[in-house]
């Protein structure tokens, strides 16, 4: 689907009825990868309306030049939002960069965000993540990927099994080439928003943070920290887990997202 927001495409895809869900992917893939992490879950969890847009500069959202950085994307977003949901409730999921914008969104609307989600976000400084370290190593990519796919699998899986190989296939490859660099390299180059979500007042809604204790791309030091301006915060370290810890321990997540949703679900109704 395509709406138009300030003259820009924004493509997403859309399934489900109910209480909408705004997830958010992280940088250099498109709405694929955090939807094949999330949709085995909200199968098992009727009610919601899931919108899974792509960001400017991935997929097939374009980034034209009045793009100029990540104020400029919010603003996108407050945008579709305002195109596609309205003025109902809704939550907000975000991985890595997704997770940046989510929490902007909370912070500037949390009276229409009740609920906010997220897996291994990164923020406006990243500090100490540990070294990339492979924890398992069963998977046969003899023949599988390009050169430059299989490095991209080898720097991004801690785990790396015939499961998560598949899982990279289906949701991260495919995205690769839709990405526009320059587009990306403009927007982050403005990368911290004016408004920054740390300095807003405490969210009072039904919040879920997920790190993994291998992340080397955000940490787990960072988004622990981030539960002091969350005080209906679940905080949560998954050890055997990367930056693709959606991926890695799919079971867990399932079981604290699906926590968070019936918390939600709690707020919302008190």
């Amino acid at each position: 689907m395509e709406v138009t927001v300030s003259e820009v495409p924004v493509h997403y895809a859309e399934y489900g009825s109910g209480t909408p869900v705004l997830a958010l992917h992280g940088a250099g893939v498109d709405h694929r990868e955090i939807a094949g992490a999330l949709e085995p879950i909200f199968s098992n969890f009727p009610g919601f309306r899931r919108l899974y847009p792509d960001l400017p500069g991935m997929g097939r959202t374009p980034a034209p030049e009045t793009i100029t950085g990540n104020d400029d994307v919010l603003d996108l977003l407050l945008g579709l939002i305002d195109s596609i949901v309205g003025d109902e409730p809704f939550l907000v999921i975000g991985h890595s960069y997704g997770g940046y914008l989510a929490r902007a969104i909370a912070n500037l609307r949390p009276d229409q965000a009740v609920g906010l989600a997220l897996i291994c976000p990164v923020g406006a400084h990243t500090r100490d993540v540990p070294t990339h370290e492979v924890l398992v190593s069963s998977a046969d990519l003899t023949g599988d990927l390009d050169p430059d796919l299989e490095a991209t699998y080898r720097s991004y899986f801690v785990v790396q099994t015939a499961e998560t190989l598949r899982r990279f296939q289906e949701c991260v490859a495919p995205s690769g080439s839709l990405v526009d660099e320059l587009g990306l390299m403009r927007i982050f180059s403005n990368w911290e928003l004016r408004n920054r979500p740390e300095a807003a007042k405490a969210y009072p809604h039904p919040v879920l943070v997920l790190a993994g204790r291998q992340d080397s791309t955000a940490g787990y030091t960072g988004p622990g920290e981030l539960i002091e301006h969350y005080p209906r915060a679940t905080f949560a370290v998954l050890d055997r887990a990367g930056h693709a810890l959606m991926h890695e321990q799919p079971g867990l997540v399932q079981a604290l997202v699906a926590e968070w949703l019936t918390r939600v679900r709690e707020h919302s109704t008190t």
